[in-house]
């Protein structure tokens, strides 16, 4: 049976991949019949399903081939799920029934899991004409606040809500109202946000020019193209957003561009898609292919690599076929185009393993002679699947590779496209990998550099005490087991923390030569880096071939990330700020708890609800425990009965649970809230979430007023101290909170909004 490289690993893959029954029954009795289960699955489309179930299952273990969260989640469970992470919506159209059809087509994508992405471009400014209807225009950004309260009410499929990624045209009379939205914190939350920026804009803007705002033909203001640039980079320099997208590079160099036109991206940027386009994702995991790591032969295994690639590319075509999709238009599209992204994780590792110090120029040579193998090897095994199965159906030969990624491939490559056609019309792509990263033993996440070479994670028990586990960098571990724990880590051993932006832009860059889609990359800039220098990281990435880029900088806005010291100048330790990072078990139940009851009426309800939260004392510590919501009005009885469960098992898991207090009384209500204590409470959960507030006030738990509804006033308040910086993770409550590959990750349970 395999031995998970850490705890953190089996917590990952009994919390977010093993099959289990609804009760919590573990069906999946190890990793092994996970592994088995989705083998089977994307062998089943196969003629020879009992060779090819083996032939992936051997590209699964030992974590060499990882499938995307979504892949390894669903695949053979028999459950109503998308196995495809990313999905692009239609066009929206300019009118209220075409966009409210569109938010339609968003919630039932979202109930089925997946990222979506959005331009809303195609919406009339504010202020424009309606015609017919003596209006003006409300303008694009007050639909995207419609379909981020749709997104905050729907789960998507697993534990995560969905995410999504608005883009708008860098020449549209609403771009500087796009850029600005997210510096009110508690607007569009669901959304992440990247303004598409375009060759003739950016030559606007290194000569100094005029730029004009347009929508269907009409000039609304023309500006100084240099002013909207910095507009751009300081909103992220202070707020870490709006990204970049480089729209029309993604769209030259598209191997589609002859049949479609891309102007929008997944969630995380690295699957730039057409309308209803869906990709699927999985990663090559380098870490575990390097030949005698920190030996004097370490190298890539290039037959292994260029095998397990072939198998990867058949096992995701299979996918296409054996996947779920929320939308007909969608199945459509994917079956036409038959589209995947193959990318990698763990080169930061394997690249420490060869002696290489990741940013430098050879790393980045390196990074470029394994990305071609991985492009080589997948072109050649997508062509053998056209010889067997058929090319995708909207497969061109002449138009195919006269298009981009083709037009630097090698001649055989080219020829064996020419001669049997291609089965995937894109393969490659670079996608947030934390989650399944941690999983496969903490290999680096991606094409990122190592994030920290080890940290301490601390871990609840049922009795209160606190046990310490570390956390340390595959690469790190491999070096520790054959050298030692003592010895001194290498030069060459850098993080995130101490590498220039600059050598990030390079590695990027490096790796974009061959992948047909983007990469999903943070590049991590200190707090005190100079604007201007801080512009010069977005204009080298335009320079050197990115598609897009993203930064991090930490500041008071954004808060820190995950804070690192350095116990030597070459092996810096995280240490974590939070005091709770995830507990071990759920807690058993007192025979006797204490708590308060709060009386809610509604207005519109013709009976008061009956609220009761129950406390538990934890370390010395109250915190919430429990929660029960009675009311003698039984068309409430359902969804009372759900909610009280739901957050009960949440407070029984420890950390921060404060976040619940947060997504309740974000919901509103179509039908309009209500006044109560001279403040408007958008929806009967709002105010149940609002209760909620009140009593961890009351217990000391949480600062703030709460509703100033009145509780018992023996209540035990217990300081339990000042938090750190920055937000709290949403699953497990930990101040661990990372900005990883464009994404916040938490770096003690996995939780990703991308992955």
């Amino acid at each position: 049976m395999t031995r998970f490289a850490a705890p953190i690993a089996e917590q990952i893959w009994d919390m977010k991949y093993r099959l289990k029954e609804a009760d919590g029954k573990a069906l999946d009795q190890s990793v092994e019949d996970s592994w088995r289960r989705v083998a089977r699955s994307l062998a089943s489309v196969e003629k020879d399903q009992e060779a090819w179930e083996e032939k992936f299952y051997h590209a699964l273990e030992d974590f060499k081939f990882l499938p995307a969260g979504r892949i390894l989640a669903g695949a053979g469970t028999g459950r109503a799920v998308t196995l495809f992470n990313c999905f692009v919506m239609g066009t929206i159209p300019d009118s209220m029934a075409g966009i409210f059809d569109m938010l339609k087509e968003a919630a039932l994508t979202m109930q089925q899991g997946g990222g979506i992405g959005y331009d809303f471009s195609t919406i009339r400014p504010k202020g424009a004409d309606v015609k017919g209807v003596a209006a003006d225009a409300s303008g694009p950004l007050s639909f995207m606040d419609v379909w981020d309260a749709m997104c905050r009410t729907i789960m998507s499929a697993g534990s995560r809500r969905g995410a999504m990624m608005a883009t708008m045209r860098c020449d549209h009379p609403d771009i500087h109202q796009f850029i600005e939205a997210k510096q009110d914190s508690a607007r569009l939350r669901m959304f992440n946000l990247s303004v598409l920026v375009t060759d003739d804009f950016m030559e606007a803007v290194k000569a100094d020019g005029p730029w004009e705002l347009k929508f269907d033909g009409k000039v609304y203001h023309t500006v100084e193209a240099r002013d909207l640039w910095n507009k751009i980079m300081r909103a992220t320099y202070d707020y870490a957003e709006p990204g970049v997208i480089f729209i029309d590079r993604i769209n030259k160099m598209n191997n589609l561009s002859y049949c479609e036109t891309i102007a929008a991206t997944n969630p995380c940027g690295e699957q730039p898609l057409p309308p209803y386009g869906a990709c699927l994702l999985g990663s090559i995991n380098l870490a575990r292919l390097v030949k005698d790591p920190f030996g004097p032969g370490a190298e890539m295994d290039e037959k292994a690599l260029s095998d397990l690639v072939a198998t990867a590319v058949r096992m995701m075509d299979n996918v296409v076929d054996a996947s779920r999709f929320p939308l007909e238009q969608q199945a459509q599209e994917a079956q036409a185009k038959r589209r995947i992204g193959l990318g990698v994780t763990g080169l930061a590792d394997a690249l420490l393993m060869i002696g290489q110090r990741y940013g430098s120029e050879e790393a980045a040579a390196t990074c470029e002679k394994w990305l071609k193998m991985i492009a080589r090897a997948s072109y050649l095994a997508s062509a053998g699947l056209a010889k067997e199965k058929g090319a995708f159906p909207l497969f061109d030969a002449d138009k195919y590779l006269a298009s981009g990624s083709l037009t630097h491939m090698d001649q055989d490559v080219k020829d064996a496209i020419a001669k049997h056609g291609i089965r995937n019309a894109l393969l490659t792509s670079i996608a947030p990998t934390g989650t399944i990263s941690l999983y496969a033993g903490n290999v680096s996440s991606g094409i990122e550099p190592v994030f920290a070479y080890a940290y301490t994670r601390k871990v609840l028990q049922k009795d209160g005490s606190r046990t310490e586990e570390e956390v340390v960098d595959y690469a790190v571990k491999l070096f520790r087991d054959k050298f030692g724990a003592d010895v001194e880590l290498p030069d060459y051993f850098v993080n995130a923390q101490t590498l220039a932006p600059l050598d990030h832009v390079r590695m990027q860059a490096a790796a974009q030569k061959w992948v047909d889609s983007s990469i999903s990359k943070t590049i991590n800039c200190p707090e005190d880096i100079a604007f201007e220098d801080f512009k010069e990281v977005y204009m080298e990435a335009y320079e050197t071939g990115c598609k897009g880029c993203t930064t991090y900088r930490p500041n008071d806005v954004t808060g820190s990330v995950l804070s690192v010291s350095e116990t030597s100048e070459k092996a810096p330790e995280q240490e974590i700020g939070a005091e709770v990072v995830y507990l071990s078990e759920p807690l058993d139940r007192p025979q006797q708890l204490e708590g308060n009851t709060y009386k809610v009426k509604w207005p519109d309800s013709e009976h008061a609800l009956y609220i009761t939260i129950n406390d538990i004392v934890v370390a010395g510590h109250r915190r919430p425990f429990e929660i029960f919501i009675n009311s003698k009005n039984m068309e409430h009885f359902a969804w009372t009965v759900a909610l009280t469960r739901m957050i009960s098992a949440v407070f029984r898991r420890g950390g921060d649970v404060s976040f619940v207090v947060e997504e309740l009384k974000a919901v509103f209500d179509p039908r309009g809230g209500a006044w109560m204590k001279g403040k408007y409470i958008p929806s009967i959960l709002a105010a149940i979430g609002g209760v909620i507030e009140t009593h961890l006030v009351e217990i000391g738990f949480i600062a703030g007023e709460g509703m100033g509804l009145k509780t018992d006033p023996k209540s035990e308040v217990v300081a339990i101290g000042e938090k750190p910086r920055g937000k709290a993770c949403p699953s497990c409550g930990s101040y661990d909170m990372r900005m990883v590959e464009g994404c916040m990750t938490c770096a003690s349970c996995g939780h990703s909004k991308c992955g």
